[in-house]
């Protein structure tokens, strides 16, 4: 298996800015069928407290796996790479239509499992292109699957 035990501690990788644009949020509302006026409706989401529409908390929860893959480097050596889920997730702050976000990925802890597999805890933030405070903050595991052959 990998010497990730080496890594805890350290921030393992950080992603690209990308964007999440109104046709994101509208997409990502079709699929979900979430249509609060504060993620679909500018006329409405002017008049909240958010000044307009802001992305679902989900669609930035769920655009971690494309984060993770684009700042996390590749272990050779493992067969699979499996979400395992979360400990802890909060958003902090909204994300305004038309911001770019990027996730800051650190290796909290690693965990030998049986079958040749360990267990990830990879702290998640991600952030707002010019804000003050992430977008969301999580607690993420990862269980990786070295295999037979390992």
């Amino acid at each position: 298996m990998s010497a990730l035990a080496d890594r805890v501690g350290t921030v393992w990788g950080t992603s690209d800015w990308v964007l999440l644009d109104q046709a994101r949020i509208d997409a990502f509302a079709t699929v979900t069928e979430d249509h609060q006026p504060i993620h679909v409706d500018p006329v409405r989401a002017a008049a909240s407290l958010f000044g307009g529409t802001i992305a679902h908390g989900f669609l930035t929860l769920s655009m971690l796996s494309r984060l993770a893959e684009q700042a996390l480097p590749v272990l050779g050596e493992v067969r699979e790479s499996l979400n395992y889920g979360f400990d802890k997730i909060r958003f902090l702050s909204p994300v305004p239509s038309g911001a770019r976000i990027r996730a800051v990925f650190t290796l909290n802890a690693v965990e030998d499992k049986p079958g040749n597999r360990q267990l990830l805890r990879l702290a998640v933030a991600v952030e707002v292109e010019g804000a003050e405070r992430p977008a969301l903050v999580a607690d993420w595991l990862v269980m990786l699957n070295f295999g037979e052959n390992a």
